[in-house]
């Protein structure tokens, strides 16, 4: 009792811990932040009074009550105001005018000249009705929009300028009013914009670089009263060069002018009184964030104190610690043997994916989201989830091989039987268009076998070319009678339907079918020392690993070799440990009874083995690897080659995955660890086709952003670099198993991963092709030596997909710090995204050019 007790309170333990510790670290980089303390009196505010989802691009105007309610929030903070147009929310200066503030009032002035003298005239009425205008403003940055002409603004300027006495005068950026010293000339005062954020300036130096802005208008115009009447710093948006939005960097920006011209003689007015969210259509993405106070009236940060970076930081922390508590609790009690590192390696990946995973569901809350931001984030949640999953499958491999001290299952040779005691063997050879010099060494092999009681059936079907099948058939002939020899000028299946005319075939006494591919050597003692397993009931495959030969002095052919190791050495024993083997079609033995009783090999699939060992599993069978060099092949000859064994896998393992779906995750006699392996084994190659749909999505986002940047924005940095660190972990998880796990040189592990990358588009291809589609192609991979093609064509061709997406990729990422400046972080992270994304397609051309080479 008490050990069973203690079994569940050291996982509790430790989930309990983690949890603690990843509270602790939202608390510490959360903390409140003490900034410079500001006057709680403010000069003047730019006010617009549009509620949360309320638009003048789509007539939506807030009432009266709405107006009233938001001047009375800003009057313990100011008594004055700046409002922008004349005509729209007419009513703002009569209940300013009531409630005592003094108004500053505006003109809106645009392209339309009939809407231009509406909104002169409208103007002018509200001078001469309310005494608490102190100001007018014709005209918003008309010029900056180049809206209008420097003599056309002159033009109504002079016109209000005419009919009253209040200083009159236009806004623009301060840049625009050195540009243009004639407009001077017809204002009683200059009014000037100081937004340091557009143009880059950094936050702790924004301040003082509007002040010497404003002191630089000072000088060139000294008989010029000078009123700023935007001044301020967004709580959200993109980075501009050295500008970062984020409310910290809003109150600080504030703070400081407030405190810095408490006491001198500025005239100003804070951009500006409430967040407008309707403005991002019009100014982009930080349009919305320049208020004190948020859409829905609260303050966003006080004048005093220390100031939080999340004020909702709580919430999110809560959500994540409760959320992974529970799965990490799993993780302690499930994979209590596997050691602590594995455990909190695994504990601490699991707890950052539903950490990015909070944090992105409450984008909503930190931002104002439209339609279109739902459906970008509905996207971003789909690509992190999946990238999670994906990252979590990995994780959990690596953690296994990484730390766990050592296999339960692991098998070794047998020990070879007495020639009268061994079991019948009957190997199969199925071939088709093969260099018959290369079959023959494989018969030759074959020959060599230090076991007694064995046949050699080798099956050539379909094979046109006389050439490639009558020497085989000649060779043969001369072979001993357990040597037999089959030509099958037309026959259904590919290589499922010829292995299954060889069963047709075996001896009746067979009690193991071994199978061989056509470019194999195998070693005297494969029989001798791995049938004997089968001497227990329940096994029905002994799986010995593919291996290959006559790669050393070829690169290309080394990347292949030891990018197929990684599988043998690493996946192949995480799977066997719970008796969840991939079986694969070449140094495979299967017991004949089983085979026979299951139905044979598929011939409606073309990973006829994988399917096998699947459907033996389904049957409670025993599925055993040894992880031991039993027979050694060729390597894919060229990268084309390469890329269409792995399309046929992948084709092949959707074909599998539809039809066995129901037994994978429905009543059967399979364990909670094989349907795990073979559902995560595949899915992590499904997770290559969603890239692909990712990195297909990103150049299309790229394209909007760059054709419509007020439409499309770039995506919340944090998320993107989110993404980035989880495929920067799964890139080296690789790396780091094939260092513990095999004696090989960094050139190796290089050239494995190169190749590993550059093969990702053909699996995605073959994944999406697998789920569209019913029925294969057997493409026989080709191997033994390569061809020479002098053809252009014929080094494009095998990568052609690859060079468009490669080339997509490269261009939008050159478009886009062309556009947003190679300073702004923003782009920055999008690029080092799209730089990430185009690492498959880079390594897909690198393999064609160290291919083509090679082979000529």
């Amino acid at each position: 009792m008490i050990n069973k007790t203690k079994r569940y309170l050291i996982p509790l333990f430790f989930a309990v811990l983690v949890a603690a510790i990843h509270f602790s670290l939202w608390y510490i980089s959360n903390r409140a932040l003490p900034l410079i303390n500001a006057p709680a009196i403010v000069n003047g505010f730019a006010f617009s009074g549009y509620q949360e989802n309320q638009s003048p691009l789509r007539k939506e105007y807030p009432s009266t009550a709405e107006l009233e309610k938001d001047l009375r929030l800003l009057k313990p903070l100011t008594n004055r105001v700046r409002i922008y147009g004349a005509l729209e929310n007419s009513e703002v200066t009569a209940l300013a005018s009531n409630l005592g503030f003094y108004v500053t009032a505006g003109a809106w002035l645009g392209s339309d000249a009939s809407a231009n003298y509406r909104e002169i005239e409208a103007l002018n009425a509200k001078i001469k009705i309310y005494p608490k205008i102190e100001r007018a403003i014709v005209g918003n940055e008309v010029l900056l929009r180049n809206d209008l002409t420097p003599d056309q603004l002159i033009g109504y300027i002079e016109e209000v300028r005419k009919t009253t006495k209040l200083p009159v005068s236009t806004a623009e950026p301060w840049h625009v009013w050195l540009k243009n010293p004639e407009l001077v000339k017809h204002v009683d005062f200059i009014a000037v914009h100081l937004l340091p954020y557009h143009e880059g300036v950094p936050v702790d130096s924004a301040v003082e670089y509007s002040l010497k802005r404003y002191q630089e208008l000072m000088d060139v115009y000294p008989r010029k009263k000078i009123v700023i009447t935007e001044i301020g710093w967004p709580s959200n948006g993109p980075t501009l060069g050295a500008a970062v939005a984020s409310k910290v960097n809003q109150a600080l920006f504030v703070r400081e002018f407030l405190a810095k011209t408490a006491h001198k003689n500025y005239d100003y007015y804070l951009m500006e009184a409430f967040d407008q969210p309707w403005k991002k259509e019009l100014e982009g993405w930080a349009g919305a964030y320049w208020g004190m106070f948020d859409a829905e009236r609260h303050e966003k940060y006080s004048l005093q104190g220390a100031v939080p970076k999340d004020d909702r930081w709580k919430e999110k922390a809560l959500w994540a610690t409760l959320l992974g508590l529970l799965p990490i609790f799993f993780i302690a009690y499930r994979f209590r043997h596997w050691g602590l590192r594995a455990r909190i390696s695994m504990a601490v990946l699991l707890q950052a994916c539903i950490t990015t995973l909070v944090v992105a569901w409450n984008l909503p809350g930190d931002y104002y989201y439209t339609m279109k931001d739902f459906v970008v984030l509905i996207a971003l949640l789909v690509g992190m989830g999946l990238t999670s999953a994906v990252l979590m499958i990995y994780a959990v491999e690596f953690s296994e091989v990484m730390f766990k001290k050592g296999w339960n299952r692991a098998y070794k040779r047998a020990k070879p039987l007495p020639a009268n005691d061994e079991l019948f063997v009957s190997v199969h050879l199925a071939c088709y268009n093969e260099p018959p010099e290369m079959v023959i060494t494989t018969i030759e092999s074959l020959a060599k076998l230090n076991y007694t009681n064995f046949e050699v059936i080798v099956v050539d079907n379909n094979t046109k070319d006389e050439a490639k099948w009558k020497p085989l058939e000649a060779y043969m002939a001369k072979m001993p009678e357990n040597f037999k020899f089959f030509h099958l000028p037309q026959w259904p299946g590919f290589k499922a339907g010829a292995l299954n005319f060889a069963l047709e075939q075996t001896n009746p006494n067979a009690q193991v079918v071994g199978v061989v591919d056509a470019d194999y050597e195998v070693t005297p003692d494969w029989l001798s020392d791995l049938v004997p397993h089968f001497l227990e009931q329940k096994v029905a495959v002994v799986q010995a690993p593919q291996a290959h030969r006559d790669w050393e002095h070829s690169f290309f052919r080394s990347m292949g070799n030891w990018e197929f190791e990684g599988f043998f050495r690493i996946g192949m024993h995480h799977r066997h440990e719970r008796n969840a083997l991939i079986q694969h079609g070449t140094m495979t033995l299967v017991r004949y009874q089983a085979l026979m009783a299951s139905g044979k090999w598929s011939e409606w699939c073309i990973c006829e083995d994988t399917e096998l060992g699947l459907r033996l599993l389904e049957d409670g069978y025993e599925l055993r690897y040894i992880d031991d060099t039993f027979g050694r092949g060729l390597t894919p000859v060229d990268f084309k080659a390469l890329k269409s064994q792995r399309f046929r896998w992948a084709f092949g393992a959707m074909q599998i995955l539809k039809r066995h779906l129901p037994k994978l995750l429905g009543n059967s006699t399979l364990t909670f660890g094989q349907r795990y392996h073979f559902l995560t084994g595949w899915f992590g190659w499904l997770g290559e086709a969603l890239q692909l749909g990712f990195t297909i999505g990103s150049i299309g986002w790229s394209v909007a952003m760059l054709a419509f940047p007020e439409e499309a924005s770039l995506p919340v940095s944090l998320m993107i670099t989110t993404i980035i660190c989880f495929l920067v972990i799964k890139a080296i998880m690789g790396p780091m198993l094939y260092i513990k796990t095999m004696t090989c040189r960094w050139i190796d592990i290089f050239g494995a991963s190169i190749a590993s990358l550059g093969l990702s588009h053909a699996i995605a291809r073959g994944i999406i092709s697998g789920i569209v589609k019913k029925d294969g192609v057997f493409k026989v991979t080709a191997k033994g030596k390569g061809l020479k093609k002098a053809n252009w064509f014929d080094w494009i061709a095998p990568i052609q997909e690859e060079l468009f997406l490669l080339t997509a990729l490269i261009l939008c990422s050159v478009a886009m710090l062309a556009t947003r400046g190679v300073t702004n972080s923003d782009a920055q992270i999008w690029v080092a995204m799209l730089s990430l994304q185009a690492l498959p397609y880079l390594s897909a051309v690198a393999c064609q050019i160290i291919s083509k080479r090679e082979n000529g």
